[in-house]
């Protein structure tokens, strides 16, 4: 199994495969760049914050709040110009 690939299960139930694009902060907290493995999705990537759980594992959180989700977003576009692929 790669390490880069992780499960989450959808509000059916249904285990969706998705490769960590990669990690990146933003404002003291850390986020995921996911991209579905499904080729039937239309290539759109999601944005997850990682909060570390007691037992030192990482937990998914999907973000809610539409200005932590705009912070994250600013700092990628930052980064991917930074690395000259956008």
């Amino acid at each position: 199994m790669e390490e880069n690939i992780v499960t989450l299960v959808d509000e059916d139930g249904l285990e969706i495969q998705f490769e960590v694009i990669m990690t990146l902060e933003a404002q003291e907290k850390e986020y995921a760049i996911l991209m579905p493995l499904d080729e039937n999705d239309d290539e759109e990537a999601y944005i997850f914050r990682m909060e570390e759980e007691l037992d030192g594992e990482y937990a998914i959180v999907p973000i809610e709040d539409d200005e932590e989700y705009e912070n994250v977003v600013a700092v990628y576009h930052t980064l991917m110009q930074e690395e000259g692929l956008e």
